[in-house]
């Protein structure tokens, strides 16, 4: 049963390790809301003195985590000191706009009521560069363009009811580091029942610096990776968001393209297989560049359509190798802690 909230009272739950200056700007987005939360509580993920500094600087509730254990632990920390009916986990590296909690708010109360909300990035991301543009753009393209009814909670800008997170167990802290521990969450979620929206109008700004090195390990280690192997677990492929089927053909499309190259080297008809790849890819995908034309000019959405193309074939290789993984039934993972007792945490006790 949905929990009604027709005036939430917010706890906004920000985890953070050695956030620098992006906390400080967080911090000061937050405090223009407009209606404010009933609390700000800053999680120092392993307590860094800076962290702590520029939270007591913004007036910020402060649990300081003496060992880093992972943004799933810190929000799950933080939960369990909220003193809201209704949670809003912030990334320390985002800018809310100041009617977030409004917006939130007018979601929350559209029928049928979800149990939880998601937003999305906004596309004027902060950082300059042209991997941070187009990355941060990407994910707004993909989100704007998701079902309004979602299969995944969202852990940068994501809001729910206290009592139905703690009913869910929470994040799943082994994973122990940034990774998917909010789709895995959103995942629970949906298989008992419950409704999430994503609400395209609920958007923050990215301040995050993507590099080549940054992207690729996120992209693969912590996403394409840990998610094949969660959708191997859950036997279940939702045709939403990175999983719809333009992206599943591009995946397959992105190497028969690769090995045309070469092999046509050998065999010059290969590259006729080769060329009609790129057609496909091209045809596939001329929404999102599009997109990029309109936001950034030609230029810029020529120079993302091979990084585009990598993306795939990379979320392909990803996908290759958890796949291998699962069928040898390989443990260790590096995103997950060794399976506990229990998958989930317990909610029900605030220490401090």
């Amino acid at each position: 049963m949905t929990v009604a909230s027709d005036r939430p009272s917010f706890s906004v739950i920000v985890p953070v390790h050695r956030g620098g200056a992006a906390l400080s700007r967080c911090l000061t987005a937050l405090a223009q809301l407009d209606p404010a939360p009933r609390e700000v509580i800053v999680v120092a993920d392993g307590a860094d003195a800076d962290d702590i500094g520029r939270a007591q600087a913004a007036g910020a509730r402060i649990v300081a985590l003496d060992e880093r254990g992972g943004p799933a632990r810190a929000r799950n920390q933080g939960a369990r000191r909220a003193g809201g009916d209704t949670l809003f986990f912030v990334d320390a590296d985002v800018l809310v706009p100041p009617d977030a909690l409004a917006r939130a708010t007018d979601e929350l109360n559209r029928e049928p009521r979800p149990d939880a909300v998601i937003g999305s990035y906004d596309d004027e991301p902060d950082d300059p560069s042209f991997l941070s543009q187009y990355k941060n753009l990407q994910h707004h393209y993909v989100h704007q363009g998701g079902r309004t009814k979602a299969s995944t909670f969202w852990g940068a800008c994501g809001v729910i009811h206290k009592e139905v997170f703690v009913a869910s167990g929470g994040f799943d802290e082994r994973y122990y580091r940034p990774c998917i521990e909010d789709i895995e969450l959103g995942y629970r979620l949906c298989a008992a029942g419950r409704r999430i929206r994503l609400a395209h109008g609920l958007q923050v700004k990215h301040m995050k610096a993507w590099t080549f090195s940054s992207l690729l390990r996120a992209d693969l280690l912590y996403r394409a990776l840990p998610w094949t192997e969660l959708i191997l677990r859950q036997r279940s492929v939702p045709n939403d968001l990175n999983l719809n089927w333009s992206g599943r053909a591009s995946a397959l499309l992105a190497p028969i393209l690769l090995l045309a190259l070469p092999a046509g080297l050998w065999r010059p008809a290969f590259w006729l297989g080769g060329l009609g790849a790129a057609a496909g890819l091209l045809a596939l995908n001329a929404r999102f560049y599009r997109f990029l034309r309109a936001r950034r000019g030609l230029g810029f959405a020529l120079r993302a359509i091979p990084w585009h193309w990598f993306y795939h074939l990379y979320s392909l290789a990803g996908f290759a190798l958890a796949l291998g993984r699962h069928l040898l039934r390989l443990r260790g993972a590096p995103w997950l802690r060794p399976r506990a007792s229990g998958q989930t945490a317990d909610l029900t006790a605030g220490t401090r």
